[in-house]
């Protein structure tokens, strides 16, 4: 009788797993147990019945500012490596980078000193003109008909699905550049996530920046109740930093006069290319590009900061960018340690220490000097005419002087960040 009744109880207990999910074909095996009773442990998130969702922007244009769109570029590759497909994956570039006239491997973008190029099979949505904040909220949004230009393509989703957004580019407080048209200003971006939320089409963001200030976007005004968990590259009031500049260590092969990455960009993407996207979480990848980033030096220091629904770092990256190559590896501590000052250089000054580097390498008498040294001359002169119109600014109307004007300037939009 005994042995009836547990035969019952076992037949049971089988056919509520497969009412439970009768969805897939194969029966839970009791270590999958967890995704029918009880909360998910800590990494083991199911995403299986949502798709995964990316928009990528290169905020910037201009050969100074390879950086940008070879940090999109990078972050592409991951993705698609992860197994997120391209009618997925919206990306905005100017796309004036890889076939630029300066560029020394014509057709070839590269993030690190030895990185493989990473500008192949990258979609062209938004290029050029097109690569507006107008458009980038229309994306967002899923508006069709609000689009101006560019491939059509925009974020479709259902409520079950994860977004995950990437921005590259300048910041101030408060602000994030676009290459043609206006800026985004932190109250619109906060607006057009609410109006995502209220939707209901998706179930998780998140939402990775790249700028100065950025933390200035998000800070006091990203709410906690929209499933959005959002990281930044600075706090509200710093620079954030570029990284393989020539003349630093490391620093990009020698034919390269520009800075190939960003240093919070470069370490989330290097740290994904490298770990097991299916264990490691949000949290955990936090914590080691923050570390990466932070440098020994007060004077070159980046805060990389989080906001909004924190809970959701509990999550892994498989949930937003895919498997990965590695999903074999186990998530360990690895050597992600503080950049080391001089390998870092500040954003404003990133365009900078390109035109010096170009006026330098080229040949003494030559048009190409001579251009060089003009565009030197007129990005020096440029920063000059900033930095002293914001003193004069802060003086007359707060009485700023001398050094102390710096924390006034740099609440403003400076034309090199």
């Amino acid at each position: 009788m005994m042995v009836r009744c547990t035969a019952a109880l076992f037949l049971l207990a089988l056919s509520i797993l497969s009412l439970a999910d009768g969805r897939h074909d194969f029966l839970n095996l009791p270590s999958e147990g967890r995704r029918l009773f009880g909360t998910p442990a800590v990494g083991a998130y199911d995403d299986s019945t949502g798709t995964k969702w990316a928009v990528l922007v290169a905020g910037s244009n201009g050969y100074e500012n390879y950086r940008h769109q070879a940090d999109v570029c990078h972050a592409y590759q991951i993705l698609k490596r992860g197994g997120l497909k391209d009618e997925n994956i919206v990306v905005f570039m100017y796309d004036d980078i890889a076939n630029n006239v300066e560029n020394p491997r014509p057709g070839v973008i590269i993030n690190s000193p030895h990185g493989e190029d990473v500008y192949k099979g990258v979609p062209k949505d938004y290029v050029g003109e097109d690569v507006t904040a107008h458009n980038f909220f229309a994306v967002l949004l899923g508006n069709r008909t609000a689009l101006k230009g560019g491939s059509g393509k925009v974020v479709d989703s259902g409520p079950n699905d994860h977004i995950f957004i990437y921005y590259a580019d300048h910041g101030a407080a408060g602000l994030l550049g676009m290459p043609a048209g206006r800026e985004i200003y932190a109250d619109e971006l906060i607006n057009i996530l609410k109006k995502k939320h209220a939707s209901r089409t998706y179930k998780s963001l998140v939402f990775y920046v790249e700028a100065c200030e950025s933390g200035s976007m998000f800070d006091g005004l990203l709410p906690e109740d929209l499933n959005i968990y959002a990281t930044t590259a600075s706090n509200s009031e710093e620079s954030s930093y570029a990284i393989y500049c020539p003349g630093e260590q490391p620093s990009p092969p020698p034919e390269y006069d520009t800075c190939l990455g960003d240093t919070y960009s470069v370490s989330w993407m290097e740290d994904s290319d490298s770990h097991n996207l299916q264990t490691e979480t949000l949290k955990q990848q936090y914590q080691l590009v923050k570390n990466r980033t932070a440098s020994q030096d007060p004077d070159l220091n980046s805060h990389v900061m989080q906001f909004g629904d924190l809970k959701l770092s509990a999550e892994t990256l498989s949930v937003y960018m895919g498997t990965g190559p590695n999903k074999d590896k186990h998530t360990t501590a690895y050597d992600n340690s503080p950049s080391p000052s001089s390998g870092v250089v500040n954003q404003r000054d990133a365009d900078v220490l390109h035109f010096w580097h170009k006026f330098r390498s080229a040949p003494e008498g030559s048009a190409k000097k001579l251009k060089a040294q003009k565009q030197l001359a007129v990005a020096m002169a440029r920063r000059t005419h900033v930095d002293s119109s914001i003193q004069l600014i802060g003086k007359l109307l707060f009485g700023i002087e001398g050094s102390s004007s710096a924390e006034f300037r740099s609440a403003f939009w400076e034309a090199s960040c």
